[in-house]
């Protein structure tokens, strides 16, 4: 192979210059050429070049040299297409288009009988132009001169002794006998007479013949002389008659290859096949009327599997796509496009589907729209990510603002196709803002399909926003008044329960389902029980991996009680989870012991409760840390445990910023809002407004504390029964500002709670931060 590349470079070089690089060769049958798949050096594009060895076939050099001439001068769509030729005192050189001889296919019997029917169609339309406008004989025909091109079409070659009736001389009469196998495929005159017989012969005589055994080779792989001819075998039985017309063994009453074409093409003839009418209509499809446009899609969604593929991908695709953008073919001729593509390679589709997808998209046309959408799934695989990121993603968007429900809900249900080729970027951004609208959206069958979405998406998410938008969306979905809505609702978080933690599973997962049990559609409590028993599972599994307390073991308790307060014995002895606070409201005041709260900068005062308390000049400077309000009740003792009804002040922490909010996703998460009830803002449980100081508190200087002594004192000195209610001080409420001096004269400065107070709210403001993701679906 390498020898005859650089035999044929060099008598290339000695001669013209022929822009054309020769590859692989082709092995044909006997021929007085070698064919050679070739390219076109200035844009690459794929032929064949045939070429003739001057010095090897001198003596068949005038047959060469005739098929050149012929090639050149007969133009006609069944004969294949001349791009260039050459001459030089070695070598002739003919480009044409990328052909295959048909004899490859023939023998490996990769021809269906629709095709083969097709191709005959075709051969006979050239041969009949030849006979009767040409007035002319070809006497070369079989499957080695008939060849493939890469449509798949049929195309006629083998011009060699290719002459004309009116030549006195022509070439056929001296030079027929040198074709290759001449003597296997001659007509019996020809045997007996030679070939001068053709002068007293019809002029389709010799060709009727050669397409009969051509008809007989192609049905039956094979062809060895002319007794096989009266046996059809394969040949198929509507043909036969015509076939045994056409191999008559009388040159005068062979029918010739034109009738043999119109008994064909007869109302119920041969010919008669969707694929020869798809062929005689598609190239005219861009002129063709609605109702012609019609009839001819008919055909073509009517086209078999058995067909050939390469007539639909570069004759009938082109065309089609043309019908689409300019010649107003719509989604019908669209939906023909993607099953021929189905076809295609993936380089192939890359070149010629792509770009056009890609300009159809931005078409404003939305049932040419609704119909991409709808065949995305069998696109998708072979569009590379970037071409969908860049290109194509930006023209679907507007899909979810059109004014059309159909456009919109298509829009939502081609995301599950297209999302594996989005960016992350895109992804949490700007998907999720146009998924929190479609969620709100007027149309119930959209807000049940965005649902949907959610769920089959939820993996993609990114792991910073996965939960809070899937809790707040489906959160808002378990609302919807649309009962499907809600069961979307309930089957997406079953299936999507392993992309939340054990304690959000827990926390608000479950207390989310819980007002879907009493829901007034059966359907409804039924699936809530059923996604309430997958994360109950969780649950339980979860809860059986804890400690059974958190206690400190029992020799670390004693050590820590050492360091402490000395408690009541009520407290110590108290049964039940309430009993140290009823035992220190039931322990009498005046046996009351202990210290009382620490003094500012943790200073203990250990001076005697009978013992008037500092003056404010003798004071240590006050912490920065306000101590707490005091009751107007009785004094209780500042307790090692904490008091679970008291209202703390916020955590440090509860201030900070949540990290999982600071994450990049900023207008993703503030489109999904905290997924609460907006007319219900209110927490009943929120501690009282720091405006107004409420009732129950009295507020005492923080730098000292209440004279309990003195006042013990003066109850004493009081003639009052003791059954009598506790003075006024005690028992009614005492105003947010004392006036009154305690028992050592000095005045009791007036000051608010204000301070606490503020920090009462922030445990609500953080919790207000960590659920606030549903503003968009309320």
């Amino acid at each position: 192979m390498d020898f005859l590349k650089s035999a044929v470079a060099s008598a290339i070089s000695k001669g013209p210059a022929f822009p054309y690089s020769f590859d692989d060769r082709i092995d044909t049958d006997a021929s007085i050429w070698t064919l050679h798949n070739s390219t076109k050096r200035e844009d690459g594009s794929k032929c064949s070049v045939f070429a003739f060895d001057v010095t090897a076939n001198k003596s068949r050099l005038p047959l060469a040299r005739n098929a050149v001439r012929k090639l050149r001068t007969l133009r006609h769509p069944g004969v294949i297409r001349v791009l260039d030729t050459v001459e030089t005192e070695t070598y002739i050189y003919v480009a044409t288009e990328r052909v295959t001889p048909l004899s490859w296919h023939a023998k490996r019997k990769s021809l269906s009988q629709e095709t083969i029917k097709w191709g005959l169609h075709s051969v006979a339309k050239t041969v009949g132009f030849i006979n009767n406008e040409a007035t002319s004989v070809h006497g070369y025909i079989r499957t080695s001169t008939v060849f493939t091109t890469e449509s798949g079409e049929w195309k006629l070659g083998g011009f060699e002794v290719l002459s004309s009736m009116k030549e006195e001389d022509a070439i056929i009469y001296n030079y027929g006998s040198l074709t290759p196998d001449s003597g296997r495929y001659s007509p019996p005159e020809i045997g007996k007479a030679g070939w001068g017989s053709i002068k007293s012969g019809p002029v389709h005589a010799i060709d009727a013949y050669l397409f009969g055994i051509l008809m007989y080779e192609v049905f039956n792989s094979s062809y060895m002389g002319t007794d096989q001819l009266t046996q059809p075998k394969l040949v198929p039985v509507s043909m036969q008659p015509s076939y045994k017309r056409l191999i008559s063994a009388n040159p005068k009453v062979r029918l010739s290859v034109g009738a043999f074409l119109d008994q064909g093409m007869r109302s119920g003839g041969f010919f008669e096949t969707p694929l020869i009418r798809l062929t005689d209509g598609i190239e005219n499809l861009g002129v063709k009327d609605e109702t012609e446009r019609d009839e001819l899609l008919e055909q073509l969604e009517g086209v078999s599997e058995d067909f050939p593929e390469d007539f639909f991908k570069v004759k009938v695709l082109p065309e089609l796509v043309k019908s689409v953008e300019f010649g107003g073919g719509g989604p019908r001729v669209f939906s023909v496009i993607m099953k021929i593509s189905s076809k295609l390679s993936e380089e192939e589709y890359e070149q010629r589907l792509n770009p056009v997808i890609v300009r159809l998209f931005a078409s404003p046309d939305r049932a040419l729209r609704v119909c991409l959408l709808d065949n995305l799934p069998q696109m998708i695989d072979h569009l590379p990510q970037k071409l969908v990121s860049n290109s194509i993603w930006p023209q679907m968007v507007a899909g979810f603002t059109d004014i059309a429900p159909l456009v919109r809900e298509q829009t939502v249900k081609a995301v599950l196709v297209v999302v594996p080729k989005l960016t992350d970027r895109i992804i949490n951004g700007e998907l999720l803002r146009h998924l929190a609208k479609t969620a709100n959206d007027e149309q119930a069958g959209i807000r049940t399909n965005t649902t949907i979405c959610l769920g089959k998406i939820a993996r993609n998410l990114g792991s910073g926003s996965r939960t809070k938008v899937l809790t707040a969306a489906f959160a808002r979905a378990l609302r919807d008044p649309f009962v499907h809505a809600r069961n979307a609702a309930l089957m997406a978080l079953a299936a999507t329960a392993d992309v939340y933690s054990d304690e959000e599973c827990a926390t608000k997962i479950l207390p989310g389902l819980c007002p879907s049990l009493i829901d007034k559609e059966k359907m409804i409590r039924d699936q809530t029980s059923k996604t309430m028993e997958i994360f109950m599972h969780r649950v339980r599994k979860y809860a059986q991996t804890l400690p059974d307390t958190i206690s400190p073991p029992p020799g670390a308790a004693a050590n820590t009680q050492a360091n402490q307060p000395r408690m009541g014995a009520a407290q110590a002895e108290g049964a039940g989870w309430t009993g140290w606070a009823i035992s220190s409201f039931t322990n009498k005041i005046a046996s009351v012991s202990g210290q009382m709260q620490d003094a500012p900068n943790g200073a203990t005062d250990d001076r005697p409760s009978s013992v008037p308390p500092l003056s404010n000049a003798q004071r240590p400077p006050p912490s920065t840390t306000s101590l707490k309000s005091l009751q107007s009740g009785p004094a209780v003792m500042k307790s090692s445990k904490p008091n679970p009804f008291a209202i703390s002040a916020a955590p440090e922490k509860a201030s900070e910023p949540d990290d999982d909010l600071d994450n990049g996703w900023d207008d993703a998460e503030n489109a999904w809002g905290d997924g609460g009830d907006a007319d219900n803002d209110v927490d009943p449980w929120a501690p009282a407004s720091t405006e107004k100081a409420p009732a129950s508190f009295a507020s005492y200087d923080d730098k000292g504390e209440p004279d309990f002594e003195g006042w013990l004192s003066a109850q004493s000195k009081s003639k009052l029964p003791s059954k009598k209610p506790l003075p006024k001080g005690l028992t009614k409420t005492a105003k947010p500002h004392l006036s009154k001096a305690n028992s050592t004269g000095t005045a009791v400065p007036k000051k608010t709670v204000a301070a606490p107070a503020k920090k009462k709210e922030e445990p609500k403001k953080a919790e207000e931060e960590d659920e606030g993701w549903g503003d968009e679906w309320d």
